[in-house]
């Protein structure tokens, strides 16, 4: 076995492992959160405070007032992740009770990174329809919804329902946050290149939920959508695809995107193009080397399907790719969801928007690369990391200060009483879940 082999091993070796640790740790732990209260208790003769008789007099408060609620009680800063386990990571339709470990990741992820206190909720739905009811069933519990892993076309009349019928700021991870996250990652990747952002060709790989709103957010955050060129399980999309005038979501894109009005399919998509990204079926075999040889000079690959991407990085680069990015925190350039919701929902609430526009996202996205720009970019550092604290309460600013230029904050801060804010809660989370390790009231595995 050459050197090569060898390196490679090691390499699929280490993909491995999370997989491996995960089914030992997460019976060790039996879950990875729990209620943990955060008001004083000095002896039993606090409860008079909390609870009964003292807790008459606030709610007594919010039925006069109910914009008290968000003084008197956690709802200010607590969301609900909510999710129906249809489309849950790469594993597909798996259902609420398989998806129930990753709705429990991303509140611990919520909450280290972002002080965001967030509510794993699987739900038994049938239908959007269903959802949406849940969703406003519990807003007066909550201060926003993170909507998770739901399948298409499913979660995209749930997530444009709501944000028009909520009380509350509600977003679709899938959707927003991956596009965030990947807008950041292209700004930094071209330049990198050396290519402007409004002239470079991109090729996209998967026509879902992530996909249909990267293409949307990079065309508002200034790409030209006429040179994206984008391709589903039956090919290229263009105007000649009379299966697609049943769907309005992928007809709006064929009717913005592939100018030149390219047919065939993936070899098609990515011959000559600056960029691919593709989320669609995790690999590692999915991509092909040869199409990323037909692509252009210093080519730009974004391969981030979890929990395996299209095709392994060294492939890729042994292919031509100049730059690589995965949604994988074991390998370089990490162009994850977790770099952009904790910090986009911390600004949220910092301000008390009332919805979750793109451009509060587009706001997120160009901080995020600035925080990484600010460091030196290099072909291996587009975006920064997820021990980059600093990323999350500058997120907070840009969010919370395009919430009040759009005037959907029913708070205003100016930027240096929004980062001391964001950096405190943060600050403070961090140091709770430190804390409880070293005093051993969370056991080391």
């Amino acid at each position: 076995m050459d050197e090569g082999d060898q390196t490679k091993e090691k390499l699929l070796a280490k993909a491995q492992k999370p997989a491996e640790d995960a089914l030992r740790l997460h019976p060790f732990y039996q879950g990875k959160v729990e209620v943990v209260s955060k008001c004083c208790i000095r002896d039993v003769d606090d409860f008079a405070i909390w609870y009964t008789p003292g807790v008459a007099a606030p709610c007594k408060a919010i039925h006069q007032d109910p914009a008290e609620v968000l003084r008197h009680t956690a709802k200010s800063n607590m969301i609900a992740v909510v999710s129906d386990g249809t489309r849950v990571l790469g594993l597909g339709n798996i259902g609420p009770a398989a998806g129930l470990p990753v709705m429990e990741g991303k509140a611990i992820l919520f909450k280290y990174l972002g002080g965001v206190d967030a509510v794993p909720l699987c739900i038994n739905a049938e239908n959007a329809e269903d959802i949406i009811h849940f969703v406003k069933q519990i807003q007066p519990t909550f201060g926003g919804i993170n909507l998770e892993d739901i399948e298409k076309p499913k979660c995209f009349k749930v997530l444009d329902t709501l944000r028009e019928e909520a009380e509350i700021p509600v977003w679709h991870d899938d959707q927003q946050g991956t596009a965030a996250v990947t807008l950041a990652g292209l700004i930094n990747a071209v330049k990198v290149v050396n290519k402007p952002l409004d002239k470079v060709k991109i090729g996209m790989l998967g026509v879902g939920a992530s996909n249909q709103r990267i293409a949307i957010m990079l065309a508002k955050a200034g790409v030209d959508p006429s040179l994206t060129y984008m391709c589903d399980s039956r090919g290229l999309l263009h105007k000649g695809r009379e299966d697609l005038k049943s769907d309005p979501y992928k007809w709006q894109l064929v009717e913005i995107t592939n100018a030149e009005q390219r047919t065939g399919g993936p070899a098609e998509a990515f011959e000559g193009v600056d960029v691919m990204i593709a989320l669609s079926k995790p690999g590692p075999d999915t991509v092909k080397p040869e199409w990323i040889r037909s692509m252009a000079k210093d080519a730009v690959v974004f391969v981030c399907a979890n929990p395996i991407p299209e095709i392994w990085p060294w492939e890729a680069k042994e292919a031509g790719a100049r730059v690589v990015a995965t949604g994988r925190s074991d390998f370089a350039n990490q162009v994850n969801n977790s770099l952009g919701f904790p910090g986009i929902f911390r600004g949220t609430l910092d301000v008390m928007a009332t919805t979750i526009t793109d451009e509060m996202c587009i706001a997120a996205a160009r901080e995020l690369a600035k925080v990484a720009e600010d460091k030196g970019l290099r072909e291996d550092y587009l975006i920064p990391t997820m021990d980059e604290w600093e990323v999350f309460p500058r997120e907070a600013v840009a969010v919370g200060q395009k919430a009040i230029e759009q005037g959907i904050a029913q708070l205003k801060l100016t930027p240096e009483q929004a980062f001391e804010k964001a950096e405190m809660i943060i600050r403070r989370a961090r140091a709770e879940q430190k804390t409880r390790e070293k005093e051993g009231y969370i056991r080391l595995p």
